[in-house]
């Protein structure tokens, strides 16, 4: 069983699967050295994959000792052979096809996976395991439907939100959130190989094919769990334990049952960045540490019983579904825009365009709330939802800018990145996705912050050195009058910038250069 976005025992597709149709089931994780290699040295995302993994680790030694309690080894330690995983720090397209048959296994079981390099690695790991006579078995789980199993009455792939919704929803049967059982199959979990042994096996094997780093990058050293420790695997601790971000398929439940409470007032709460909204469980979709089907378990009988809270977070995962199945359908988005016509638009270039740009992502734009959103996913690496949106229409409609431009820096620093949702977000952004705004709506920053922190707690936590500044001259500091800035230390141009750019003028621009597509809207 090869662990990537599924980082969690229960309910767990592929883990079942393996479990009921096996009579003995290794467990793997592959730090791919193929994603880490561009990555910065501190990444809260390998930092968080690292933490549910030590999780995952003691999951599968516990649940196996619950059916053979000599897992554990005589002394119930860790450094024992027993169930658990297998970590390998290696590229993935290799090392699982070599460890598949150091092992001698039958058999390769995974989670589905819909982005374009997943896809292209899990192609070559499956030719390479069928020229060695081991199956590949892919299972859905990060999702309800995926691909093509909703279509419209013409047999195409829904383009529109509201439609697939009213789709998804009547195509959904009790069956689509049943937990995959995995506790009662736990018999099946093999015990791990001792690392030395791993090491070995991988390094004389005779693969020429195989380039000759994998084995030498594989770590497997008799850590808790034989997780690799961040150092190892060549990275540094981020700020992760200091935001007190729970990892694991504990720290997913923990933050659900404190959302449970919450979910009625999800529609009422979600835009204020100030106040606690959402359920913060999208770091956990992203990496698998909760089920998808536990969510919507929980959420339709809430609906169903007319609860306003629940309906809106329940679209919000359909969204999900929807972003997925755009990707897999269309995936030209993960390079341009789903309408095609958007590609024509002649966005800023240059330097003065990389100025603004600089500015964008340090927070400099002299606009408070897109300056305090930047702020925020800089320093912790997520950024609350609408003000997602807000900073990316401030990107592609103040300053012109490609929406591209956004999306990879958003790839770049936010935990939960998604590819689907990310593309989809900024494609609906800019206007050129599915189902997107109209080229002609342009957020206005000013009245955003003052519809949705319009007491601007967010700003202040995030723009202490406008703290002081009154709450009707907090969102404009430009149009604050000498005395407040005075009064509050603000000093426009030192300590905090002016305005990069004027949004009435900037909307004017933004007209004329989606002038080329109107035509077709």
């Amino acid at each position: 069983m090869w662990f990537r976005r599924d980082l969690r025992v229960q309910d767990n597709a592929a883990l079942s699967h393996a479990l009921q149709h096996c009579a003995q089931v290794h467990c793997v994780f592959v730090f791919d050295t193929a994603i880490l290699q561009d990555l910065p040295r501190q990444d809260r995302r390998v930092e968080f994959i690292r933490e549910s993994l030590l999780e995952l680790d003691a999951a599968l030694r516990q649940l196996a000792a619950q059916v053979q309690p000599s897992y554990l080894g005589t002394a119930g330690t860790a450094d024992q052979p027993g169930a658990g995983l297998i970590v390998l720090h290696a590229l993935a397209e290799s090392a699982v096809p070599l460890l598949a048959h150091s092992l001698g296994v039958q058999a390769v079981f995974a989670n589905h996976d819909y982005e374009p390099l997943a896809l292209a690695r899990d192609a070559a790991v499956r030719g390479a395991l069928a020229n060695a006579g081991i199956a590949w078995h892919s299972c859905k789980d990060q999702v309800i439907f995926e691909r093509e199993e909703v279509l419209t009455q013409m047999g195409r792939p829904y383009g529109v939100f509201t439609p697939y919704k009213n789709a998804w929803l009547k195509k959904l049967q009790a069956c689509d959130t049943l937990a995959h059982p995995v506790a009662q199959h736990a018999a099946a979990l093999a015990q791990r190989p001792a690392p030395e042994e791993v090491l070995r096996t991988l390094s004389v094997l005779d693969a020429p094919a195989v380039p000759s780093e994998v084995a030498s990058s594989t770590h497997t050293r008799s850590l808790p769990g034989h997780v690799p420790s961040l150092q190892e695997l060549g990275f540094e601790p981020s700020n992760l334990a200091s935001l007190k971000v729970r990892c694991g398929a504990a720290g997913a439940q923990a933050l659900l049952q404190d959302f449970l409470p919450r979910m009625a007032q999800y529609q009422a709460a979600r835009d204020f960045p100030a106040v606690k909204g959402p359920s913060y469980l999208s770091v956990h979709l992203r990496f698998g540490t909760v089920s998808i089907r536990q969510l919507v378990a929980l959420a339709l009988p809430l609906v169903q019983q007319g609860n306003q809270g629940a309906a809106t977070w329940l679209s919000e995962l359909i969204w999900r579904d929807f972003y997925f199945q755009i990707l897999a359908n269309f995936p030209q988005v993960a390079s341009g825009s789903f309408k095609r016509e958007y590609d024509a638009i002649h966005w800023e270039h240059g330097k003065h365009a990389l100025a603004l740009f600089a500015a964008w992502c340090e927070g400099r734009t002299g606009y408070p709330l897109v300056d305090a959103a930047m702020a925020q996913i800089n320093q912790t690496g997520y950024m609350h939802n609408r003000l997602r949106m807000v900073v990316a229409s401030f990107l592609c409609k103040d300053l012109g800018l490609d929406w591209r431009w956004g999306e990879r820096y958003f790839a770049q620093h936010l935990i939960d990145f998604d590819l689907a949702a990310n593309n989809g977000g900024w494609q609906w952004a800019s206007s050129s996705g599915c189902d997107a705004q109209p080229y002609f709506r342009i957020f206005n920053p000013l009245s955003q912050s003052e519809k949705f922190d319009a007491q601007g707690k967010f700003i202040r936590r995030y723009l202490p050195q406008l703290a002081a500044l009154p709450n009707e001259a907090l969102h404009a500091p430009w149009l604050a009058s000498s005395f407040d800035l005075l009064a509050a230390g603000v000093k426009l141009g030192q300590n905090y910038p002016r305005p990069i750019v004027d949004h009435a003028q900037a909307r004017l621009r933004t007209l004329e250069r989606y002038a080329c597509v109107k035509k077709s809207v």
